[in-house]
Order: C-alpha cells, then structure tokens, then sequence
C-alpha cells in the first residue's frame, strides 16, 4: 500500500536546511537566520508535488561527534529522524566548498543504510557543474545543485526524491483536533511535560533556559483522540530579550499561540508567581483562546510553601480562575500529567461549542429580568436578542436598544450568566453589542411575514406624508 514518504534533512549548521523545509512545506514555520545553531528539535511538515504528498522533517546542525550536552542531544534527535525517513536529503554549502564535517557526516548517514541524495545549496548564480564537482568525492551520487532561498532547482530535487515513490490518494477527510501550545517562561519544564505527555523523550531538555528556540509540533493519540502539541520557547520580560534568535523565538510562540486552540501556560511553583507570568496568561487571554494551567515542579515543595503558592496564584492571576482549571504537577515524575489532557478537551469543547440562538436569547431575557441593567442618565439599556457570533472563543452578539450605555460591571454579569448556562469552562467568552438593529432584518430571525411587511410599509408611507 502507497504511503506518505518521509524526507529528512540533515548537515552541518547554518547550510540552509530551514530555509529549505520552508521551501518544501510552502510555509514559514521554521526559524530562518544567518545564525547557526538556530533549529534544534526535530521539525516536521507537509508537501505535495503533484499526485504525491510527502512528510518533511527538519533537524538541528549535525554534530555527530558531540559526546554531551546540547550538541549531543541534537546530535540524538537527527539520528531518531535519519531512522525515520524514506530518504535523506544530506544538505551541503555550494558556497564554502566541501568541509571536513562534511565527510564525517557522509560517513554516519551511509553506515545507516538509508537512501541518500546529496543537495548542494546556496548555490545561485554559480554554474551547476562546477560548484558540484568537489562533493563528488563523498560517494554519494550525482549531487542536485539548488538554491532554497531563491526556489533554483527545487522542483527537480522533490521530483527526483520522490521518483521511487507511488501516487498516494489521501481518502481520510480532514479531522478537527485540538492544537494545544505550551507556554511560560523559560526553564519552567514545557519540554519535559510534552515529552511526559507523548511518553518519550521527543524534544530536548535542559536546564539551561532557551533551550528550546523554535515552536516544534508534534501530532499524536491518545486513546482514540488526536492532537496536535506545540512546544515553544520561553518567553522573558522585553527588556531581556537580547540575542536575535530569541527576538526570533518569541515571536514564533506569540504565533504558536494565536495559531493553538488550547494553552497551557506552565509556572514554576519553585519560583515566585512574576508580573512575566501575569503578563503571559493576559496575552493568551486577550487571543481568547482557552486555557489549562499547569503549575510544575510541585513534588519539590513542602506542604505550608504549597498553600503559600496556591494564595500567590490566587492573588495574581485571579483574572484566571473564573475559567481556568489548574493543575498541580509534575512533568518530571509524571505526577498530575494524565489528569491534563481531559481538562484540555473539556476546554476545547467549550471553546468550539455550538450555541443556539433561542437558548441564547431565553438566558438574556432571564437573566435581564432577574437584574435589568442600570438607567445611565435617562436611558436604561433595553437589551432584546442573541445569537452567536464566532467560536475559539465563543463570541455572543447582543441586540438591542441604548447597549452602548450598557457597564462593565454589567458586561461580567451577562457573561457569567451565559458561561454558567452552557457550562463554558476552560475558554475565554465574549460578549458584543449592537444598539439599533431591527430584529425582522436579521437573517436569523427568517424573512418577514406578510402582515409585518404590510406594517413596514404603511410605517414608511406615514414617514414620507410627514417629513416630506
């Protein structure tokens, strides 16, 4: 049976491969910079060239040498993708000649018994033949000479990559699955926990804070649900924010976020609840999008530092905890993790629910009878009908009359109602006012009846005879 191919890149740092994984999936996902060193985890996308999709996966600068630390661990997550693949796409740098690098990593890739293709990149405005020459010393077959950034000779490499692979009809239709991204600030444990959640060590962990610089997604089941986990960098206070790839990095989270259906922001209950932490759970909430908390590291507090956490979380992100649920964990230990992805579509579900608009409005019109809104000057808001607006987060429209005098305080109490009402917990809601609609015009109120068409038209008619 046809099945989707899987491309991996692999070669030194900073020889483009990013720039190609952008180029193959049509996409900007991955980080691009003149920095080496700026992918780290395993990436993955998807493509198609014509009747043939494909998986690309993008991996950190190879350093096969490399017997501890980051490199090592990058050097780990290229040889787990290189296991994966169907075929490898071993990047070179058309415009700094064959390094010694190069022909170690030749050697590594050819004891795997994976099929090879040698891609020499950068290589615009050089003659093919040429800039090819030297890397035929590799061993490695006829190189493809490309330039990713400019798209030179791109479709020729996809084409002869994917040549010993059948058509694939995609028969599955698209699912709907909850994207979740974690967030928080840097070292608070977000890579263990998607490891702990996926059951493997598939993103890699430091204790040194940045580790994790692009937003790495992973899909995967559990039970016989999917998702989809994004993994971000951490996010400092601005004024911290120095290096270049990590200006990089921060926006790639913002996007991970507006992009996700669900968060989960993760705190380090080791460390005090910081104006950073408030400020990172108001950005999620003003994308709207639904929210599970996750406090980490708890295993390592006593019982009395516990409750002082709990007071602290309490006290500076009580703006959370009208409809967030908090989780008290340990990614590490696998404490509390299983009890997240429940909380997780129970967020979801509310953040896609589907609201009906005769239940929208009997809610209104109970909950204005129970408290109608206060007379402001000698208008009182006169609200009429609802109905819903938009989904990830619910947005519910109401009409009516003198809304704009409508307050906050009166804003909250409509919108507890309606959470309450439809059991919206996990997600963000919001409430929109429109003064001065005439409810027969709207399209979910249906078209108008005769006898309200012949009370239009006499209304007009007398209109015309008075004002002229």
């Amino acid at each position: 049976m046809a099945h989707k191919p899987t491309l991996v890149l692999v070669g030194r740092p900073n020889v483009g491969k990013s720039t190609l994984f952008n180029r193959l999936t049509r996409s900007r996902d991955a980080i691009v910079a003149d920095i080496p060193g700026l992918t780290r985890d395993r990436h993955y996308g998807q493509g198609r060239y014509g009747e043939k999709p494909y998986l690309v996966v993008d991996t950190g600068g190879f350093e096969p040498m490399a017997k501890d630390g980051i490199l090592h661990q990058m050097a780990s997550q290229t040889r787990q993708a290189v296991d994966e693949s169907d075929r490898v796409l071993f990047i070179v740098d058309g415009r700094t000649g064959l390094a010694s690098h190069d022909r170690v990593i030749a050697e590594q890739l050819r004891r795997t018994g994976r099929a090879i293709m040698l891609v020499v990149n950068k290589a615009e405005g050089m003659a093919r033949s040429i800039v090819a020459a030297e890397f035929h010393e590799l061993g490695l077959g006829d190189p493809c000479v490309i330039s990713a950034a400019h798209g030179d000779n791109v479709d020729e490499l996809v084409e002869r990559a994917l040549a010993d692979f059948a058509a694939f009809q995609e028969e599955e239709a698209e699912v709907r699955y909850p994207k979740i991204a974690i967030v928080g600030r840097p070292n608070v444990g977000k890579s263990t926990l998607l490891n702990a959640l996926l059951g493997e060590d598939r993103v890699i962990v430091s204790d040194q804070p940045g580790t994790t610089r692009d937003s790495i997604q992973v899909d995967f089941h559990h039970g016989d649900r999917a998702y989809r986990l994004i993994d971000t960098a951490g996010l400092r206070r601005r004024g911290k924010v120095f290096e270049t790839m990590e200006k990089f990095s921060v926006i790639k989270t913002l996007q991970s976020v507006e992009e996700a259906n669900v968060v989960i922001l993760v705190l380090d209950a080791r460390s005090e609840i910081s104006e950073q932490d408030a400020h990172i759970a108001g950005f999620i909430l003003e994308s709207g999008r639904a929210l599970v908390v996750a406090v980490n590291k708890w295993e390592r507090l006593e019982p009395d530092r516990r409750d002082l956490v709990k007071a602290a979380i309490a006290r500076k992100l009580t703006f959370l905890s009208v409809f967030a649920r908090f989780h008290y964990i340990s990614a590490l230990l696998g404490q509390g993790v299983k009890e997240l992805l429940p909380s997780v579509d129970k967020a979801y579900a509310a953040a896609m629910a589907d609201l009906s608009t005769p239940k929208l409005t009997r809610i209104l019109a109970a909950a204005v009878e129970k408290q109608p809104p206060p007379r402001v000057g000698m208008q009182r808001p006169k609200p009429r009908y609802a109905h819903q607006g938009g989904s990830n987060p619910p947005l519910i429209v109401i009409h009516g009359n003198a809304l704009d005098k409508i307050t906050e305080t009166y804003q909250r109490y409509l919108e507890n109602t309606f959470r309450e009402a439809f059991g919206l917990m996990g997600t963000p809601l919001r409430v929109v006012f429109r003064s001065g609609s005439n409810p027969y015009a709207e399209k979910r109120a249906g078209p108008l009846s005769e006898a309200q068409a012949r009370h239009a038209h006499r209304r007009r008619m007398i209109g015309r005879k008075k004002y002229g």
